[in-house]
């Protein structure tokens, strides 16, 4: 028996990555699933990977710009619109955000970072409660959290301190939200070989994907597998639960980009949009910028 069906979904950032892969699997397990991403695009290509496997009645796309209230508000507003219910939202849509040292990042960089991948979890839990709210059910908020919200040399500055907001956010909304039946669980990955890590040059990160102790490079698949566990009634009793998909990368410690200066961050800065499709903007730095 297919373990999501009759669920409806919504995917944020589902147009590429870790996102897509969750929507076909979400597909293969019966659910109905919006696709919500600021990458028409990608959105388009990712529709028609969907039909191409018999998928053409159960998925939609929307651009959403999850920073935005009323773009997260029409995206739950269209999957009960499509589909008639909302049953599991699945808070994926990140960037890289703001990096390089305290000294060189801009306010602007900084508030964009958390703009993208903390408020707009904020926006998702509470939107897509409303709606779960409505069928009396419960549902499941699921969000793409990060091995980096929970150790030091995960990431970028902002990057990792946005994530561990994000950590916080579901284990409070999970104690909020429980009455309600609602779930609130996370999944923190380490190394994925998305588009956003690699940005088309995965060979350039076989040094990080090097670091763990499991001999697989991780890949978007694992992520969908454990994102349709946590979205299932296998995982009924878990709430308020982020689980490291990181082939054991943090269980031996972590500097995945270097130490101190050598640090692969603080070498450059600027800010990483990510696949939402505007463009990546990097600094070099010079010997003692901003360092004395």
């Amino acid at each position: 028996m297919k373990r999501l069906a009759g669920k409806v979904a919504i995917v944020t950032g589902g147009a590429s990555g870790m996102g897509r892969a969750t929507v076909m699997r979400f597909l293969s397990e019966g659910a109905k699933v919006v696709v919500a991403d600021l990458n028409e695009a990608n959105g388009k290509e990712t529709l028609a990977v969907a039909k191409a496997q018999g998928h053409d009645d159960a998925i939609a796309f929307i651009r959403c710009d999850v920073a935005k209230e009323s773009d997260v508000d029409a995206t739950v507003a269209e999957a009960e619109k499509r589909f008639g219910r909302l049953d599991i939202a699945y808070l994926n849509a990140g960037v890289g955000g703001a990096f390089g040292p305290i000294a060189e990042t801009s306010v602007e960089d900084w508030d964009y970072t958390f703009a993208v991948l903390t408020r707009s979890v904020f926006l998702g839990m509470k939107h897509a409660s409303l709606a779960m709210k409505k069928h009396g059910d419960g549902g499941v908020i699921l969000v793409t959290a990060s091995i980096a919200g929970m150790i030091g040399g995960g990431g970028s500055h902002a990057y990792s301190a946005a994530k561990a907001a994000c950590i916080s956010l579901i284990d409070n909304v999970a104690a909020e939200l429980g009455p309600d039946r609602i779930r609130v669980v996370g999944i923190a990955p380490g190394v994925i070989s998305t588009p956003l890590v690699h940005r088309g040059r995965p060979e350039k990160y076989e040094k990080q994907f090097a670091q763990q102790p499991w001999p697989d490079r991780g890949e978007p698949e694992h992520i969908a597998d454990v994102a349709a566990f946590l979205c299932s009634d296998d995982a009924r009793f878990i709430t308020g639960e982020t689980i490291k998909v990181d082939g054991g990368l943090l269980a031996q410690g972590v500097a995945l980009w270097g130490t101190g200066q050598d640090n692969t961050f603080m070498k450059s800065a600027g800010v990483n949009r990510g696949t939402t499709g505007e463009a990546m903007v990097v600094r070099t730095l010079q010997p003692g910028d901003n360092r004395k």
